[in-house]
């Protein structure tokens, strides 16, 4: 389990994530339903390789990302392996 310390040095390592609680959250809006889909599966290719799923909203153009590992009940470093990776996607 990671300290809150530990939290908050790695929170400003990943861009326009929130904290809440024990999640981290990241949404975007795109153009259309299409952009949407499109970085959605780039974001599955990522949690398929990393064997690390968020959970994924979809409203039409807007995507919400969570992660947390829940199997630990909190984050870890993986989550925020993962949502650096994510932030890597280009959009």
């Amino acid at each position: 389990m990671m300290n809150l310390a530990r939290i908050q040095a790695r929170m400003k390592c990943i861009k326009d994530w929130s904290l809440e609680g024990d999640i981290i959250t990241k949404e975007i809006e795109f153009e259309d339903f299409r952009e949407a889909i499109d970085y959605v599966d780039k974001v599955a290719d990522i949690a398929e390789k990393n064997d690390h799923h968020p959970d994924i909203l979809i409203k039409y153009n807007i995507v919400k990302l969570s992660l947390t590992t829940h199997s630990e009940k909190n984050l870890t470093e993986e989550d925020f392996d993962v949502a650096e990776e994510i932030d890597g996607i280009k959009i």
